[in-house]
């Protein structure tokens, strides 16, 4: 689990125009799907369902959202996404796409040609290479927009599961930051994973 706010909205960095595709299969039987209204049911069941699953890693889980603050969250995701801050998905199987078992998104929160990558997922389909599946596709798609050439995964160096999905996509550590305690599974010790286009 790394840093995927669900309502965030960041101020817009990049100037292209370009964004990235609406839907990103994956090899898996499943696909990442550009958040949408529609989703909004499953996936304030699914936050509801993983409270206590993402309550030690995301400051955002210490209560249960109300259906109508999932709908506007996603509506603020809508903005961000046409504005080119925020690129926000849903992981579910091809089979039942409105089956959501994640959450993942493209940040631009960093700098100018750099997106950050935040994912989490369903506590009952971790452990199945699905989050890595997702965030290498994200990867992939991030680094083809015009003026991105880095992108990065950030998370606490406790959480082992988090940090095992860059490690296994060829990202670098590239520095540990010593960062304020958000949350209860925190250490304060924040690991910055980096990948470039280079190693795309």
């Amino acid at each position: 689990m790394s840093g995927t706010s669900p309502d965030v909205v960041q101020t817009a960095v990049q100037t292209s125009s370009a964004r990235p595709p609406e839907l990103l299969p994956l090899a898996d039987g499943y696909s990442l799907h550009r958040r949408s209204a529609a989703h909004a049911p499953a996936l304030n069941a699914l936050v509801r369902a993983n409270l206590d699953h993402l309550r030690p890693w995301m400051p955002w889980a210490d209560r249960a959202p109300r259906p109508e603050e999932t709908l506007e969250m996603i509506h603020g995701g809508d903005r961000a996404w046409s504005a080119g801050s925020d690129y926000l998905y849903l992981l579910a199987p091809d089979a039942e796409p409105a089956a959501v078992v994640g959450a993942f998104g493209l940040h631009d929160r960093i700098g100018p040609g750099v997106l950050e990558i935040g994912y989490w997922m369903d506590h009952g389909h971790t452990g199945r290479g699905l989050a890595t599946s997702a965030a290498g596709a994200l990867t992939a798609a991030a680094l083809a927009l015009p003026g991105i050439a880095r992108t990065e995964i950030h998370c606490d160096e406790a959480n082992l599961r988090s940090a095992a999905v860059p490690r296994r996509l060829g990202y670098r550590l590239d520095r540990i930051a010593d960062t304020p305690i958000t949350v209860p599974g925190e250490t304060g010790r924040k690991m910055i994973w980096v990948r470039d286009d280079q190693a795309a």
